[in-house]
Formats: structure tokens, C-alpha cells, sequence
């Protein structure tokens, strides 16, 4: 059993910015707002949301704003990767690891002021794990699960089909939202949750505004109004930051620049790890690179280092698999194919392309590291012999072409889901990998002892990097830009959610 610690230490907001209602127009610091003015924080963001409901969009834009803000789950992931109560006070396992039974904060309650109550969780875990219209990947969460059951007002059951290891991990996420049962129609246009924050309003292209919810049942933030402001150009969220209309940058998209913020008496600069492994993902529907040889040869031929310190100043750790710092099974894989040209001009000729190959590369535009990263990478695979047609989308297409039809041969993208190493388990996933010893891999630590998981998921590491399933270029680092009065963000990017719950200022 895991007891409830306290969830919000969020020190006293003496005063957050002004400059926020002052987003376009000030060009100096933020001062202190004056009696009766709200307080407003404004943060500069790059990757919008796709829509308003978690469970039945596609990218990191949504639960970047609304996870653990608007709405909130019965456990959350803190910043070191740990699983913790929230809206269950404490969370109890059954011997055999297929019973889980969750009782709930009885003060927990919706922004609608109705209580978080059994029912609502067994609606809400339901809808995850059945609806017609939600994501795949939120309904592959709940996969293990058997039956929902309310035991009574305050306490729910959840019986698997099979212990899983990884399941209650799952749940702190997108999958494991509860909604309030009076929205759940409307969740679309209006996000209905039980969080610190409600949604209030979206300006597409510009700005996702929340404001503090009067009623919250947990410690109150002293923040009156967050507004997510989105910038398609890097360089202008700097000026941006630099002339004082933003308080935070979430996360700084031209490493390159950070020097602009060297001066300590005006700006924080904080730089942790996170879950974005940026991977130049292989369709291995495609003829060559269903080839090991192929894939081999593009590893040895692209120099990441290299590419970090030509992409992305330098910021960004080299991985080798797809797994985070993080992650308890972290090994430091990044030397499993090192950078060799004549070695990759041998494994293209061992697989029958010595008069050379051809391969579109196709990325999302709307994040600054794919199209600069496609071009370098571009670059050093001409130098073996390979030509690659670089084509720029914009991320919804991506979204449709790339990730959902599965046209194309590579594609550079960060996966920043937590713990992501079992999508390569799902043939169905956009990579199209198959490979039944890594999946039995993945399955044998989700439901084996827990004591083993480490172990076994180790090996699932190194078999995928020996593999070539993918060439994991970097991982992103988590820089966070704020003013000097701003303290209190996560140092590392450990779920998918902007955590603003414990956000305070010295002010």
C-alpha cells in the first residue's frame, strides 16, 4: 500500500506577473499587480493542442496544458518518475497483482462542485478503456483490465486479467483521466475535470487560456489566470521572454540561444532530463529497411554527436534505445553503433545496394529539431550512398500521413510518452516492427515478478538497440526558461503534463 503524501507544497504565490495582461504590449519586466488586479503567467509553448479531449486526440499538445492542471488522475507521476496518490488517498494490491483497490480523497471534487465519487471513476476508466472514438493508444493502457467495479461511494476496484507491472504507471497518464460525469458530453469544447485550473478559453494559433478554479478541493494555487501561448518561430518566443511578455519559456527550442538568458539577476535557467527521445523511426514495411543490414548501416553512417551539437547547441543526451535517464532500466546504450562511414558502405553493399538506395524522410514542421535534424541526416547518408527526399508537414498532416497511413520510409520525431519502449511490442504501431522475441520481452516484464521487470526490460533495451529497430538520435533535454521571481517547475520532464501545481514565486 501506498500512503497519500501531501500532494501540493506549493509555496506562497505573493504575486505572479502582470505582464500576462500585458502579453503583446510590455516591454519591460513584469511588475507586481496592483490590489484587486488578477495574477496572470504567461508561458511560451511551441506544440498546440490537437483538440480539447485527451482520450480521442493524437499528439503532446493536449495533456501538455490540461494533464494535472484541469484534470487530474488517482495517481500522478512526480518528478523523479515515482507513482503517487492524488485523487485516491492511498491505493492497496492484492497479493497475486491483479487486484487493485483505490480509496478515494473523500473531498475530491469536480470544478462543477460535484464530488469525484466512484461512479465517476468507473465512467471515466470505462470510457478509456472502451469508447468508440478513443485513441488506440489510450485503449492499449487499458488492456489488462477485466472489470470496474464501485465498491462503495469512496472506493473502486479494478480487477486485471493478468498482473502488469506497467499498468498503474498507465494510469497516471491521458488513459487515467476522470471526468466529470455532467461534461462528459461536451468535453470536446469544454474540458471538465477536477484540477486546480479550469479551461476557459482557446484562440487557435495564439493562446490556450486557463483560469484558477475558486473551488478547488486541494491547496489553492495563487494564480488567477494561465495563458499556454503558442510560437511558431523559436526566435520569437525568445524576444518574447527577453522583452518581459512571457514569464516562462516551457521549454527553450533554439539551445543554441541560451546565452541570452545568462543573466542570473533577471532569468532562471533550469535544465533536467525528459521522456523525448527524438528517433529517426525506420517503416519497416518498407523493402530495404525490413533489412538489418540497412537499418545497421544507417546507424553507423549518421554522427549524433555531431548532429546534437549541430541541431541543438550541443543540449541533449545521447541514448543508443529508446529509454530515458529516467527509466530504472536506463543502460547507456549510445556506443552500440558508432559513427563509421566504411562500415555502413559495407553493410549497404552486404545488402545488395551498392549501386545505391533511395528513401523519403518525412517530418512534422511545427517542431523546430525535425526539419534541421532531417537535413543533416540527409546529409551524412549521401556520404554512403543513400539519397533522401526530405519532405516538411505540418503536424496535422504528419499526423494523418505519417503516423496514421504510414506513408513513408522515415520519419524524425521525439516520443515523449513516458515509459514508450512497448509501442516497438506493436506491430500495429506506425514503425510496423515485428519482432515476437522483443514483444514476448516487454510481456514477460509487464506480468512476471515485479523483482524481475529491471532486468528484463534491460534486455529489451539492448535487443531493440542491437536491432537497428530505429536510430534514437538524441534525447531532449528539459530547459525551462523562467523570470527570476518564478520557482517551483519540475527539473525534469517526467510525464506528459506542464505541472503548474507547484509553481510558486518569491514575489
Amino acid at each position: 500500500m501506498e500512503s497519500r503524501r501531501p500532494r501540493r507544497l506549493v509555496a506562497a504565490w505573493l504575486c505572479l506577473m502582470a505582464a500576462a495582461a500585458l502579453a503583446l504590449t510590455a516591454c519591460s519586466s513584469p511588475e507586481t499587480p496592483a490590489a484587486g488586479q488578477p495574477v496572470v503567467l504567461s508561458i511560451g509553448a511551441t506544440l498546440e493542442p490537437e483538440g480539447l479531449d485527451p482520450a480521442v486526440v493524437n499528439g503532446a499538445g493536449t495533456p501538455f496544458v490540461l494533464l494535472y492542471n484541469v484534470y487530474e488522475t488517482l495517481v500522478r507521476i512526480d518528478g523523479e518518475g515515482a507513482v503517487r496518490p492524488l485523487l485516491a488517498r492511498d491505493y492497496s494490491t492484492s497479493d497475486d497483482g491483479t487486484v487493485y483497490t483505490f480509496n478515494l480523497d473523500s473531498s475530491a471534487k469536480f470544478s462543477s462542485g460535484a464530488p469525484v465519487t466512484a461512479d465517476a471513476v468507473v465512467e471515466s476508466l470505462e470510457r478509456a478503456r472502451s469508447a468508440e472514438n478513443v485513441t488506440s493508444q489510450i485503449k492499449s493502457k487499458m488492456e489488462p483490465v477485466a472489470s470496474i467495479t464501485a465498491a462503495d461511494d469512496d472506493t473502486v476496484e479494478v480487477t486485471l486479467t493478468r498482473p502488469s507491472n506497467q499498468w498503474l504507471y498507465n494510469l497516471a497518464g491521458p488513459a487515467g483521466i476522470i471526468y466529470d460525469p455532467e461534461g462528459m458530453d461536451t468535453l470536446a469544447d469544454q474540458p471538465a475535470g477536477s484540477g486546480p485550473f479550469q479551461f476557459e478559453e482557446w484562440q487557435t494559433g495564439q493562446y490556450v487560456k486557463l483560469v484558477q478554479n475558486d473551488d478547488y478541493w486541494g491547496t489553492d494555487t495563487r494564480v488567477d489566470e494561465v495563458f499556454f501561448r503558442y510560437y511558431a518561430d523559436p526566435n520569437a518566443m525568445n524576444t518574447a521572454m527577453l522583452s518581459g511578455q512571457l514569464d516562462i519559456i516551457s521549454n527553450l527550442t533554439v539551445p543554441q540561444s541560451i546565452d541570452q538568458f545568462s543573466d542570473t539577476d533577471k532569468f532562471t535557467v533550469t535544465e533536467g532530463t525528459t521522456d523525448g527521445e527524438v528517433v529517426l523511426g525506420f517503416n519497416h514495411d518498407n523493402e530495404a529497411l525490413a533489412k538489418l543490414p540497412v537499418r545497421q548501416a544507417i546507424n553507423h553512417a549518421i554522427d549524433r554527436q555531431a548532429l546534437v551539437d549541430a541541431v541543438w547547441g550541443g543540449k541533449g543526451k545521447l541514448i543508443g534505445s529508446m529509454v530515458p535517464p529516467t527509466d530504472p532500466w536506463f543502460e547507456d546504450l549510445s556506443d552500440t553503433y558508432p559513427f563509421d562511414q566504411a562500415k555502413a558502405k559495407a553493410l549497404l553493399q552486404e545488402a545488395g545496394y551498392e549501386s545505391g538506395l533511395s528513401l523519403r524522410l518525412r517530418v512534422p514542421n511545427t517542431v523546430p529539431y525535425a526539419p534541421t535534424a532531417a537535413r543533416f541526416v540527409a546529409a551524412q547518408l549521401a556520404e554512403v550512398g543513400i539519397t533522401v527526399q526530405v519532405d516538411e508537414l505540418d503536424f496535422a498532416s504528419w499526423l494523418k500521413e505519417v503516423y496514421s497511413a504510414g506513408d513513408y520510409d522515415m520519419s524524425i520525431i521525439a516520443h515523449v510518452e513516458p515509459r514508450d519502449i512497448s509501442n516497438f511490442a506493436n506491430p500495429e504501431y506506425y514503425w510496423h516492427y515485428d519482432n515476437p522475441d522483443f514483444a514476448a520481452l516487454i510481456q514477460d516484464a509487464d506480468e512476471g515478478p515485479a523483482d524481475e521487470q529491471v532486468s528484463l526490460m534491460k534486455d529489451a533495451a539492448q535487443m531493440l538497440a542491437d536491432d537497428a529497430a530505429a536510430d534514437w538520435l538524441f534525447l531532449l533535454p528539459n530547459l525551462v526558461i523562467t523570470t527570476k521571481e518564478v520557482s517551483g517547475l519540475q527539473k525534469n520532464a517526467t510525464s506528459l503534463a506542464f505541472d503548474l501545481t507547484t509553481v510558486a514565486t518569491n514575489r
